[in-house]
């Protein structure tokens, strides 16, 4: 029995050992991949110097190291302000962004996690940026200049996160909404400009009308001068004449056989005598 101990005791140690090699040799180094970097901390100080992709080695059992993600991150961020015309405007932006990898030791001490820096960094400062680019003009301006304010917004946010080791690559606007008061005034307005346009549009139709019936009756009376003008020159009769035949024939009329009556010197309608009623 004693015996038996004494080799169950001796089977232990070696693997105890061995155990403590293995767990000692793989806490003494860290894999890094692409666009990730490290901050390694030794009994809770963090050390200068970031670590990036690859492997590293550290002491073991009293290091850690913390990963942070370099890769495009994307948040969305709510923000609300008031606009140069004291009108409440919100918007809903989506931030992308990365971290810089040289200041991710600072990021460390500073920050902390993702998480801390996305709550207690860009959110606040977003709602302040937004405050900036707003305040700058009315709602109105900020919903037909939407470029404009963008562009406001992205400058002042990318100032003040530079500071904190955060890179903006771009924002987008998701969602601008204005107050239920502004919104029936614009729709009131909308109602007005079309009503106005409608009103020019009759005046103008009803100008054109007015100017068609003078332009038709110059035309007629232009007409009426040019006929005068005929009827007094020579041969103004054989004028007269034909007009009266081709009234007969419209009128539906056979065409008698008649007899002009009139000299040259002749300058009313020609007499047409009709020679059939004559003969009976």
């Amino acid at each position: 029995m004693k015996k038996q101990f004494s080799l169950n005791d001796n089977f232990i140690v070696p693997v105890t050992l061995i155990v403590l090699t293995l767990l000692i040799g793989f806490n003494s180094f860290v894999i890094l991949n692409p666009g990730q970097a490290g901050v390694m901390s030794i009994l809770g100080k963090a050390r200068d110097g970031v670590l990036l992709e690859g492997i590293h080695f550290k002491p073991p059992l009293v290091s850690v190291v913390d990963i942070y993600d370099l890769t495009v991150q994307k948040f969305e961020v709510p923000a609300q302000s008031s606009t140069k015309d004291l009108q409440d405007l919100s918007a809903r932006f989506a931030i992308n962004f990365r971290l810089d990898p040289i200041q991710v030791v600072e990021i460390r001490r500073k920050q902390g996690t993702l998480a801390n820096i996305v709550s207690n960094i860009i959110a606040p400062q977003t709602q302040e940026s937004f405050k900036i680019a707003a305040a700058r003009r009315t709602v109105e301006e900020a919903i037909t200049k939407r470029n404009e304010l963008k562009q406001d917004f992205d400058d002042a946010l990318s100032q003040r996160l530079e500071k904190y080791g955060i890179i903006i690559l771009d924002t987008s606007v998701v969602d601008l909404d204005f107050s239920p008061e502004f919104a029936r005034a614009v729709e009131e307005k909308q109602i007005a400009e079309q009503r106005s346009k409608r009103a020019v549009y009759v005046a103008q139709e009803a100008e054109q009308t007015a100017q068609a019936d003078i332009n038709r009756a110059t035309g007629k009376a232009e007409a009426q001068r040019l006929l005068a003008e005929t009827l007094k020159a020579e041969g103004g009769q054989l004028v007269l004449q034909k007009e009266a035949i081709q009234a007969w024939r419209e009128g539906g009329s056979q065409m008698p056989k008649v007899l002009v009556m009139g000299g040259k010197e002749q300058t009313g309608v020609p007499f047409l005598f009709n020679l059939g009623d004559v003969q009976k």
